[in-house]
């Protein structure tokens, strides 16, 4: 893979009105294989994708809407994000899954076994695979749309973001096939030249503080009680504040954990409902041992784990998936500019999430994505 064949990443002003024309600009020559734009909800994300597949019609698109983007200045506000796969270094195919309320996981299971057939007959000098979703990130559906992708997928490493709107958590939007959509995912997959590994990560630790859900409507993502009292009363008493002292900050900066697959991962709370309830990011189910999460220092472990990246040779570009709560909870410590040097540091490109997902599960508060690699680079 020669430099024109890795990723390349743009990004400008959302709200230009000639941005696609920018970005094609900075993007440079293709041909591409495939284009994902991350876009400000305050632009016309029909408009753009519906651009880009003009400027570039031999490419695949898809893209989304966020809640805040990642370009060559770290977090960023406003902008349009351009990741570009190109067509000398690449191949991939894109499936897309409407209402994803009434999932039928036999038939995702037949339709990705396709899907991944035909582009391994069309891309078989391309030796890596890997697998990006982008899912609607108010469907509340991700854990069960993960695991159903999981299966058919076996060894092919799947990572993905969950659409965004800024914080307002009214509507979120996904663009494929053409078309602007809602209740809906998009699965890129992707077969590369050079090696591509997919990373997960957090500064979260697990505390001696622990709970237990004792009333929940996992499908809602709803929590009702913990340990027998009102979930946001406990929650609150747990942590040693005031109950109407909850707030994004305090959620972001005190998450809880579940403990799967060997290791803790966190959910965490969107908000606090009129009854007192508490809304997660992901499911919670009854009888579910939570434990409250002590953040370490967010630019601290970053640093080293993308310097652990680079480790046996740095990767062309890193494609980043965000939550939302890492950037409030950095403002809140005061480390936004840090870390914005390090993602910038480090090219890392992408966008600010509602959930993020990694092999068979959906997470919370991680910076999860892939690394792409020259060939002869074994990371």
């Amino acid at each position: 893979m020669t430099v024109t064949d890795s990723p390349r990443t743009a990004s400008v002003p959302a709200d230009l009105p000639d941005a696609m024309e920018r970005l094609a600009r900075d993007l440079g020559p293709g041909p591409f294989a495939h284009l994902c734009l991350f876009v400000s909800p305050g632009a016309d994300l029909a408009a753009l994708c519906g651009r880009a597949a003009q400027l570039f019609p031999r490419a695949t698109i898809c893209g989304c809407t966020t809640a805040g983007e990642i370009t060559a200045q770290g977090y960023d506000e406003g902008q349009a994000v351009a990741f570009a796969l190109p067509a000398g270094g690449f191949e991939t195919e894109v499936l897309v899954f409407e209402r994803i309320d009434r999932l039928d996981a036999r038939q995702v299971v037949a339709d990705l076994l396709r899907a991944r057939q035909a582009l391994s007959l069309r891309a078989a000098h391309l030796p890596h695979e890997c697998a990006v979703l982008l899912v609607d990130g108010l469907s509340g559906q991700e854990d069960g749309l993960v695991a159903a992708l999981s299966g058919a997928l076996g060894a092919v490493p799947m990572a993905g973001g969950s659409a965004a709107d800024g914080g307002q958590f009214r509507r979120t939007l996904l663009y494929a096939h053409g078309r602007v959509m809602e209740n809906a995912a998009a699965l890129v997959l992707i077969r590369s030249r050079g090696a591509v590994r997919p990373f997960s990560l957090d500064n979260l630790n697990p505390t001696p503080v622990c709970m237990v859900v004792t009333e929940a409507d996992p499908a809602r993502r709803i929590v009702s009680r913990i340990n027998d009292e009102p979930a946001a009363r406990e929650y609150a008493r747990l942590m040693g504040v005031a109950p109407d002292l909850l707030s994004p900050f305090v959620f972001a900066a005190h998450p809880v954990m579940v403990r799967a697959g060997g290791r803790h991962h966190a959910r965490a709370v969107q908000g606090v409902q009129a009854d007192g309830s508490l809304l997660f990011f992901s499911a919670v189910a009854e009888g579910l041992v939570l434990t409250l999460a002590a953040p370490g220092n967010m630019a601290d472990h970053l640093q080293q784990e993308l310097t652990a990246l680079a480790r046996n040779g740095a990767p062309s570009a890193i494609l980043g998936f965000d939550c939302l709560f890492r950037k409030i909870d950095a403002q809140g410590r005061q480390q936004v500019r840090d870390i914005s040097d390090i993602l910038a540091r480090h090219r890392v490109s992408g966008f600010s999430t509602y959930g993020e997902q990694i092999g068979a599960m959906h997470v919370n508060q991680t910076l999860t994505g892939f690394a792409f690699y020259p060939p002869g680079v074994v990371p």
